[in-house]
């Protein structure tokens, strides 16, 4: 069978406390696993979630995605499930620190179905798939691969906090493997080196990628295809939790690229949907195509090409 969508990352159960929500137990979150939700939600229908889900969160992650739609494949083989602590502040900076770790995917072990994908995306948390195993696989991917770096560029420091590295070389050899990525502009930064967001999404394609979006929060984002480069708005709302805001736009993304492959219309279309995510708090986020539409069109007239 050909999935529309696989998405390979560990889920994860956080606790979040922001200025406007804190929840006092851990929900479900994790980049491939919102990336998915909003996909099925936004009109891919046959959508598949792999990772590590311990005995922990076992019966409860797999009523979950049975509930949202999503076929899941857990790899998982230990007591634990990978979550986080995510406090933000008034300004919206966030401290990040490790509950607990599901550690590596296997995916050697289930790629062979994982590969049979219109659209593979993949979004590690925590440094879960190894950068090398996964362009040595990548040359067998039978559809489009879509890179969210977060969880390659963290690792772990011995006071549990998260700190952000890159193995450049590596990861030029990754970039030029797939057809979009998608840092955040720390994360970009920390790729290429550069400041300047523009330049860094430049960089991206240069090494490789057909697509690189650069996400700039509640400034909109960059989006750089061949020598086309667009500034892309953000839809303005109240943040009541930022998190996985990045992963919904990744799954919005792919949703409208797969209906129209156009640049500009999918990322305002991914933009806005962004803006639902924040507004609300774990995976019940109410994410529409009608709703997305909408906000889509309001900000239409602020997207510009650089």
């Amino acid at each position: 069978m050909t999935y529309d969508l696989v998405a390979i990352g560990n889920p994860v159960y956080d606790l979040i406390s922001t200025p406007r929500a804190t929840i006092h137990e851990r929900i479900l979150s994790g980049c491939s696993t919102n990336a998915c939700l909003t996909a099925k939600r936004l009109g891919l229908s046959e959508v598949v979630l792999v990772g590590n889900v311990g005995s922990d969160f076992g019966q409860r992650f797999q009523s979950e995605m049975k509930l949202y739609g999503i076929k899941a494949i857990n790899t998982g083989s230990s007591d634990l499930t990978t979550g986080f602590s995510l406090r933000y502040d008034e300004r919206g900076d966030r401290t990040l620190k490790v509950i607990a770790n599901a550690g590596k995917i296997p995916i050697r072990s289930v790629w062979s179905e994982c590969r049979e994908t219109r659209y593979l995306l993949l979004g590690p948390v925590l440094y879960e798939l190894d950068a090398e195993a996964i362009v040595d696989l990548l040359g067998s991917a039978s559809g489009e691969v879509f890179l969210d770096p977060q969880g390659l560029l963290r690792r772990l420091r011995n006071d549990g906090e998260v700190e952000h590295f890159c193995e450049r070389e590596t990861f030029k050899r990754l970039v030029a493997s797939v057809d979009f990525i998608k840092p955040n502009e720390l994360e970009a930064e920390v790729i290429t080196g550069l400041q300047d967001h523009v330049e860094s999404a430049r960089r991206l394609v240069e090494w490789g990628a057909e697509v690189a979006i650069v996400t700039l929060g509640e400034k909109g984002s960059i989006a750089c295809q061949g020598g086309t480069c667009l500034s892309v708005p953000a839809f303005s709302t109240t943040a009541v939790d930022p998190t996985g805001a990045g992963d919904v736009y990744a799954g919005a993304f792919l949703a409208e690229y797969d209906r129209t492959r156009d640049l500009g219309p999918s990322c305002l279309y991914a933009s806005a949907a962004a803006s639902i995510m924040v507004e609300n708090v774990g995976p019940g986020f109410p994410v529409t195509d009608y709703e997305v539409r909408r906000r889509a069109a309001l900000i239409r007239g602020e997207l510009r090409r650089l």
